[in-house]
């Protein structure tokens, strides 16, 4: 395929900074954003309503929601653009730990998934909090299945606690509740990402957005309320109204990679009452005039939240380690490691 004096489709949600990069490569090159990740190939959307064409991934990081540049022949990634936001987790498989997966790229919202039919999670949603404000998007968290609860009340206030500063909506796939409110976070060309466990009715609500029964469904077991992966690969979808989606496989562990001011922002409560303390370096323990043992004894402040906090810093501080000592290792063995977006 020869070169043409093109740019990505506006719709895809290209941007002035990705107009400014794309003319300092020369405006002849072919630019697009990736829909799906399929084995080392990459399906990407030159425009939208056009079949996407498939190049390799040869030598670059990338994942859905990238925008790339193909070589000249349309045969591999040449070059991934500078990534707005990124939501990213440790890779969950053996022998690579100290390595990052990247979920989606150039999101602007994460909508964290949780079932109104199970107990709340509220440690699990702590943890997706931390990922999310990492990523640079905005979370907001989904309680699915209303047509399956009488009242949905005590779980949304439950899972409030943990996010006093994020908006927490009720929806379900099955009656359309709440569908309209959820499109909306994707006006103007913006782009929602799915995140949640298997069975959540995740893959139920994309088919509501996407307007058709786009992901196949399944139940759920009876006894623990889990389900079967219906998702198998991360998607981008457009939005009847404009507007993507990034739909994701089912996420049962949820793994820190790095944080920049995550942990602070998803426990931001409990930041706030730490910097009242008479002491800098006050371990909230038995030290005098500890506001945030004041606020636990008051029952303003629930001791879970101090613990799970306490367990996510120190999870981090392993984690930065063994990156650490993991680079170490890759720098002796002379291993060039891929490109990666910024």
């Amino acid at each position: 395929m020869k070169h043409i004096d093109w740019s990505a489709d506006a719709n895809l949600g290209w941007s002035d900074a990705l107009e400014t990069e794309w003319r300092a490569l020369g405006t002849s090159v072919l630019a697009g954003r990736v829909s799906r990740l399929d084995r080392g190939w990459s399906s990407v959307l030159l425009a939208v309503g056009e079949e996407p064409i498939r190049v390799r991934n040869i030598g670059a990081d990338v994942a859905v929601g990238d925008f790339v540049v193909a070589d000249a022949d349309a045969e591999r990634v040449q070059h991934v653009f500078a990534r707005r936001s990124a939501f990213v987790r440790r890779a969950s498989f053996e022998g690579s730990r100290a390595e990052a997966h990247t979920i989606a790229a150039n999101i602007d919202v994460v909508m964290l998934i949780h079932a109104l039919t199970s107990p709340p999670k509220q440690r699990r949603l702590e943890r997706e909090l931390v990922l999310a404000w990492d990523s640079g998007a905005v979370p907001v968290v989904v309680l699915t299945k209303d047509d399956l609860v009488d009242d949905p009340a005590s779980m949304v206030a439950s899972l409030h606690e943990v996010a006093p500063a994020v908006d927490v909506c009720v929806a379900s796939g099955i009656t359309g509740t709440g569908v309209e409110r959820l499109r909306g976070y994707a006006a103007d060309n913006a782009t929602i990402a799915l995140l949640g466990a298997s069975g959540v009715g995740k893959s139920t609500l994309v088919n509501a957005l996407v307007g058709h029964g786009r992901q196949a469904t399944a139940e759920v077991r009876d006894g623990d309320q889990r389900g079967r992966h219906t998702t198998t690969a991360s998607e981008l979808v457009r939005l009847p109204a404009g507007g993507w989606l990034v739909d994701t496989p089912g996420v049962r562990a949820v793994s820190l990679w790095s944080s920049g001011r995550g942990i602070e922002r998803a426990f931001a409560d409990v930041f706030d009452l730490m910097d009242q303390c008479r002491f800098r370096d006050c371990k909230h323990d038995d030290e005098p005039d500890c506001a945030v043992r004041s606020a636990i004894a008051d029952g303003t402040l629930d001791v879970r939240r101090l613990d799970s906090m306490q367990r996510l810093v120190a999870e981090e501080l392993a984690l930065e380690e063994e990156q650490r000592a993991a680079e170490k290792a890759l720098d002796k063995r002379g291993v060039r490691r891929p490109k990666k977006a910024t």
